[in-house]
């Protein structure tokens, strides 16, 4: 037994040991920081709890830290000097010089004061500036292990956690979205070179998919989706377009980017209802549809029922409304069919209490209405005119203008004159409401003429609703008299039974 307990204390180092870069370059064991660095042999985010930005490494420390040393030696240390430039040096040094010059743009710095390190702020700009011309000019195409070593980089740079939100700093209820100042990376002067770096590589014709899609992988691709909920609209802007093309070029990853797209739109509506960048993946989304084949796919037609048609519920809906719209407008003109699944979901959705939504759903619902055939109208129209009805009536002139509107549109009013026996009995006593006592002048004025143009389509059921809305009137107005002269009887019962009984209000 004391054998197998001496044998067992000298354990054989195992694959994942020495495999470590620490124990190759006696760095030791990986350190994973809370600022969203990333461990030494992988990068590794977690966005779902924001953490404040942690100062980052020094130029002078033992190196860039998050980047992986796999075959290229120990990371570069000490201070950070500048490169010579690609034209200074011999065609057969230049893939060595660019992973060179990679390695010092993996030094992290602390941007919060301006003053601290600015020499070699300065040396890291110029050198990712360089490397954006040698991979915009095709000079050489470079190898994989460079574009390794790219991507790695880009990674450690651009791969963080994000910085508390504001009304996750005070703890309190979050407040509008619009009217808050969006936070600026200061980090940016050199962000946004990393980023073009990257764009420029996923864009460039000597970019071969069948190499880069073993860096630029699922992984890769959700945690630039992670990012997608930067406060910074300039990032926002970068990742849009990158991804967009990486979703263009690399047709692998196609079902993978919608789907974790998907997975961000739902934890959105039915957990947080806070996230900075639903508007450009909706704009990504909206190319991504008109690209679709016909027939559509199943797959596609569960998107819109399941995450585009629920995204109307979320009260920060004014931030990407019109990009929503878009896309849900792109989906009847591909497939008229789903025209009437589409204004039932408005339907469902439509706000009770919020105006300046309301105003939002009923634009959409013009442009929906625009692309609609009138099978598909018919299937729908009596439920949906009786929701414009209620907004014909809204004390709100807005809504109520709004919703007058529609009969300006030319293809609307032909599918209502062609289905008016149905529509005008709905509407018409909302739009005598209207006329007898709503308080804004231009809502009357736009009554009138709906009604006039009513009366102009079909005289004859002008004046059969007319009819039937005077005797509702008359049997309302009967109703009342009868209420009130039965409150009045049992007052004069009770009166008789002695008046010491009763207990007056």
């Amino acid at each position: 037994m004391l054998k197998k307990i001496i044998k067992g204390s000298h354990r054989k180092p195992s694959k994942s040991d020495s495999n470590d870069p620490g124990s190759i370059f006696g760095y030791g064991q990986p350190v994973t920081r809370n600022s969203g660095s990333v461990s030494t042999a992988n990068v590794v985010v977690n966005h779902a709890s924001r953490a404040g930005p942690q100062p980052p490494p020094s130029p002078n420390s033992s190196g860039p830290g998050p980047i992986s040393s796999v075959g290229l030696g120990p990371p570069p240390s000490g201070p950070v000097d500048p490169l010579p430039l690609f034209r200074d040096v011999p065609v057969s040094e230049r893939q060595s010089l660019f992973i060179r010059k990679l390695q010092i743009c993996c030094f992290q710095f602390d941007f919060s004061d301006t003053l601290k390190s600015a020499r070699e702020k300065e040396i890291k700009r110029q050198t990712l500036m360089e490397l954006v011309d040698f991979i915009q000019s095709g000079s050489g195409k470079i190898t994989e292990t460079c574009q390794e070593e790219m991507i790695r980089m880009v990674s450690v740079n651009v791969f963080r956690c994000l910085p508390p939100a504001s009304h996750e700093n005070t703890g309190q209820e979050s407040a509008d979205p619009e009217e808050e100042e969006p936070y600026l990376e200061p980090c940016w002067p050199h962000l946004q070179l990393v980023y073009e770096l990257l764009l420029r590589y996923v864009v460039s014709s000597d970019t071969d998919t069948k190499v880069a899609k073993r860096y630029i992988d699922h992984s890769f691709v959700l945690k630039l989706l992670d990012l997608f909920d930067s406060e910074d609209p300039r990032e926002r802007e970068y990742l849009k377009t990158i991804l967009h093309r990486i979703y263009g070029k690399f047709m692998v990853h196609r079902p993978f980017i919608r789907k974790a797209i998907n997975n961000i739109f739902y934890r959105f509506i039915y957990e947080t209802e806070r996230h900075s960048g639903i508007g450009e993946l909706l704009e990504i989304l909206g190319s991504i549809i008109n690209g679709f084949a016909l027939p559509m796919k199943e797959e596609h037609k569960l998107f819109l029922v399941r995450a585009l048609i629920p995204l109307h519920k979320p009260k920060p809906i004014a931030m990407y409304h019109q990009q929503l719209s878009y896309c849900i407008t792109q989906f009847v003109e591909k497939d008229y069919k789903l025209a009437d699944t589409v204004i039932r979901g408005l339907l469902k959705y439509w706000p009770v209490t919020n105006c300046q939504k309301e105003v939002l759903f009923l634009g959409e619902l013009e442009e929906v209405l625009e692309a609609t055939q009138s099978a598909e109208f018919q299937r729908c129209m009596v439920p949906l005119f009786r929701q414009i009805a209620r907004c014909l009536n809204s004390s709100h002139f807005q809504v109520a203008e709004r919703a007058l509107f529609l009969w300006n549109n030319e293809h609307i009013v032909s599918l209502i004159a062609q289905n008016r026996s149905v529509i005008l009995p709905i509407i018409f006593e909302a739009l005598e409401k209207n006329i007898q006592s709503h308080w804004n002048q231009a809502v009357h004025g736009l009554t009138v003429n709906v009604r006039k143009m009513f009366l102009e389509m079909d005289a004859e059921l002008f004046d059969e609703c007319q009819r039937q809305h005077a005797e509702r009137e008359a049997r309302a107005r009967e109703m009342d008299e009868q209420r009130e002269l039965t409150w009045k009887k049992l007052a004069d019962v009770a009166a008789q039974r002695g008046g010491e009984d009763m207990i007056t209000v």
